[in-house]
């Protein structure tokens, strides 16, 4: 009996292992909201590294492709500074207007190369304009370095599968983001974009589409990849030696050096209404 008795136990004790539910695996942990990871990035003497690929189409025939990189620095509040280079495809307007290099701090805007760097007094070797730093480039419109615009972008996006965040908006959508306000036409274009992050929910790539139908004068097509990385990297920018630039009062007016420094796309933007 007692034999019986304990190769009941060993049966019974053998079955409830074997019935016993799998543990639980560990609870995956919600996704980071990546506004809030790019708030805490907004440290001072720290930033971001910005890669940039984009074309343009008219009527299907490809204007190039034009290339940016640039180095993005945070204060408390946000972008404080910026040094972008600019190599832009031969056969577009950004290749007669956009400078090569724009270095951006303290409120003005220093700039070389093509034009720019024609026509400069004796030992200069850049011109200076008035000039607020911003996360935009001279192709993307989006600036994802603004929590309220990078709010509104993962807000209207479908779902975030796999980490990124697919959606459209319009023009004036957007413009809306920035505090601006954008009607007519230009402000009926749609933008589609995606966005990817991180584990840490900062942005890696941001890509954004759109195409406009000028009507008997055709149709553009335009597309913008930007890459981010190095977030949180020490980041020091500073402005050329004083002996080195000219402000734009100081040039001739019938110098080839434009007067305005032209606006990158998300300031166009903001113009345009």
């Amino acid at each position: 009996m007692k034999r019986i008795l304990a190769g009941l136990a060993l049966t019974t004790a053998a079955a409830l292992v074997t019935a016993a539910p799998a543990q639980a695996a560990p609870a995956q942990a919600a996704p980071v909201n990546p506004v809030k990871a790019l708030k805490k990035q907004f440290v001072s003497g720290h930033g971001v590294k910005i890669s940039e690929t984009s074309s343009m189409t008219t009527n299907g025939k490809s204007l190039g492709t034009s290339k940016t990189s640039a180095i993005i620095e945070f204060g408390k509040s946000g972008v404080v500074a910026s040094d972008i280079r600019n190599k832009a495809a031969a056969k577009s307007m950004e290749s007669l207007l956009s400078p090569p290099r724009a270095i951006t701090v303290g409120g003005y805007s220093y700039v070389q190369g093509g034009t720019f760097s024609e026509d400069l007094p004796e030992g200069k070797k850049w011109v200076r304009y008035p000039g607020t730093a911003t996360g935009a480039t001279y192709n993307q419109v989006i600036d994802i370095t603004r929590p309220k615009v990078l709010q509104t972008l993962i807000s209207r996006a479908k779902g975030a599968k796999g980490g990124v965040y697919k959606g459209s908006l319009t023009y004036s959508e957007l413009a809306k983001a920035y505090g601006q306000k954008l009607t007519g036409t230009f402000g009926k274009i749609k933008i589609d974009y995606a966005i990817a992050v991180n584990s840490k929910g900062l942005v890696t790539t941001l890509k954004s589409d759109w195409g406009l139908d000028f009507g008997v004068l055709g149709k553009a097509q335009s597309s913008t990849t930007t890459r981010f990385s190095g977030w949180g990297a020490k980041v020091k920018i500073k402005a050329p030696a004083k002996s080195l630039w000219a402000d734009v009062d100081s040039v001739p007016e019938d110098s080839d050096i434009p007067q305005e420094l032209p606006n990158s796309a998300l300031d166009s933007l903001s113009e345009a209404g």
